[in-house]
Parts: structure tokens; C-alpha cells; sequence
């Protein structure tokens, strides 16, 4: 089966309804690269099941190339996890911050943090944080999978600080600290718990820290 069939039937199987985390942006194969491709399908499979579950056998396999070519393009599987979960990021934070944006206030903006997350939760194929997930498989705090989770939770704090300030917080950096708490909490026990309503008692929680 062509590398792009197989990477539709994967998209079909994984996010049927969508993932809202993947929305627009990270559901749409707008590339025939097979570098593209390799790094879709490995990102998917790692989310799916985790990097120790994702072996090079299975990539081949399910991407429909040939292990030489996705060594042309990665040196080994860690190069190629890190370049995944890379551009998972880039693309989980440009659609947080769209949909958040959409709020028309500086407060409504900040409580949308949480319901964007919980339109996240209600979709088929959640499956918590991948960087939260993929932490868990390391043990050192310098492992090249650790320091992209690390770099991504800066990101998600700096845009949550950003909205702070925008709000007009006495200490943005310490409410969007809290905030934080309150997100990664959420995705925790949604996953975790199956309890879908963490981002809506986060909220509640956010209000009273905002003094809404």
C-alpha cells in the first residue's frame, strides 16, 4: 500500500472525529515528503503507544517506506522521536493558542484556556500530554526527550503568562505558575481518572484565583 494510504487509514483508525489536539494543523497531510511523512507517522504511534512500543519494525511498516530511508533522514530512532515530538509541539501550540484566542476578553481569554482543554479531553483519540507521557519512559533529566518536553511547558507557561499580563495581573508569573498547576492537572486526571470535568473544575479554580 503507498506511504500516503497508509498514513490516511492511520489518520482514519486514530483520530476518527478528529483529536482536537491535532485539529486542522496536525491532522492535514499537506506534504508528500517522506520525510514529513515518517515524522507524521511516528508521532502518531508514539502518542498511540508510547516510544518503547514504537520500534523501528513497526515504523517501516506502518509509514510503507524502507528502514534506508528513514535513516537518510535520521541518524537513529532517539533523532527521530526528539524531530517528532518537536514538531508536535509546534503544532499542539499553534492550535491551543488559536482556539484560546477566540475569547473576546483578557479574563474570558484566560477561563478559555480550560475550556479549549476540555473540548480536547471529549475527543476520540485523547490521550493526556504527550511530552508528560513520553517523560515518564526517560530517566534522565537531560535526555534529549525530557529537555523537549521541558522547552514545551516553558512555551505553554510564557503564552499563559502572556495572558496574564494582558489581564492586568499584579504578578503574572506567579498566577500563570498557578495556572499551569491547574492545566497540567486537568490533562493529568483526564487521562488518568477518565474524568473529563477537571478542565471544568480547574476553571472554577482559575476563577477564584482570577477573583471572577
Amino acid at each position: 500500500m503507498p506511504a500516503m494510504a497508509v498514513l490516511w487509514a492511520m489518520e482514519k483508525h486514530l483520530t476518527k472525529k478528529n483529536d482536537r489536539s491535532t485539529l486542522c494543523h496536525m491532522n492535514e497531510i499537506t506534504s508528500n515528503d517522506t520525510r514529513d511523512i515518517i515524522l507524521d507517522v511516528t508521532e502518531k504511534l508514539i502518542y498511540k503507544s508510547g516510544i518503547a512500543a514504537t520500534g523501528m519494525d513497526l515504523l517501516v511498516k506502518t509509514a510503507g517506506v524502507s528502514r534506508k530511508s528513514i535513516y537518510r533522514y535520521f541518524a537513529n530512532k532517539e533523532e527521530l522521536v526528539v524531530a517528532a515530538l518537536q514538531r508536535r509541539d509546534e503544532r499542539w501550540m499553534h492550535w491551543y493558542r488559536t482556539e484560546v484566542g477566540k475569547a473576546r476578553t483578557p479574563a474570558d481569554r484566560l477561563l478559555n484556556l480550560f475550556s479549549v482543554l476540555k473540548s480536547w479531553f471529549d475527543s476520540e483519540g485523547f490521550r493526556g500530554c504527550a511530552f508528560i507521557n513520553t517523560s515518564g519512559e526517560t530517566g534522565d533529566p537531560q535526555d534529549p526527550v525530557r529537555l523537549v518536553a521541558k522547552d514545551h511547558k516553558q512555551k505553554l507557561l510564557d503564552y499563559v503568562c502572556e495572558l496574564c499580563t494582558e489581564y492586568g495581573a499584579k504578578d503574572p508569573q506567579s498566577l500563570a505558575r498557578q495556572l499551569l498547576i491547574l492545566i497540567d492537572g486537568a490533562i493529568t486526571l483526564a487521562l488518568v481518572m477518565g474524568d473529563h470535568s477537571a478542565a471544568d473544575n480547574a476553571q472554577c479554580m482559575a476563577r477564584k484565583l482570577l477573583d471572577l
